[in-house]
């Protein structure tokens, strides 16, 4: 599409995910990833999940831009992360990192 971009680059922002009190994920070493249209995402290196504490959830998602996204869910919050195994070249960076949709950037 015109004018659609997508940007991928590692960032340093200290950040986290906290689901009912519990941290499900911190991280200073996200990628960040800029898209046209959306919200700036976070993608997380799986060492810097719990993803014992995740769920695949057989959600799955396609993405003309970045390919087919696999969910993961905790059992009160479905589909509350996700991944993509096998992304679109331009966006190769991701592969198998894990997104989620409120991501805190830790100040300091």
């Amino acid at each position: 599409m015109a004018g659609h971009t997508i940007t991928v680059e590692r960032g340093g922002e200290h950040v986290r995910v906290v689901h009912d009190g519990e941290l499900l994920a911190e991280s200073r070493r996200p990628l960040v990833l800029r898209e046209t249209g959306c919200p700036v995402r976070y993608y997380l290196p799986p060492e810097d999940v719990r993803t014992a504490l995740l769920t695949p959830s057989g959600t799955s998602t396609h993405c003309p831009f970045k390919g087919d996204a696999s969910y993961w869910s905790l059992p009160d919050a479905p589909d509350l992360v996700w991944a993509y195994e096998e992304p679109k070249k331009e966006v190769a960076a991701i592969k198998g990192h894990y997104c989620f949709y409120d991501t805190e950037v830790v100040a300091g």
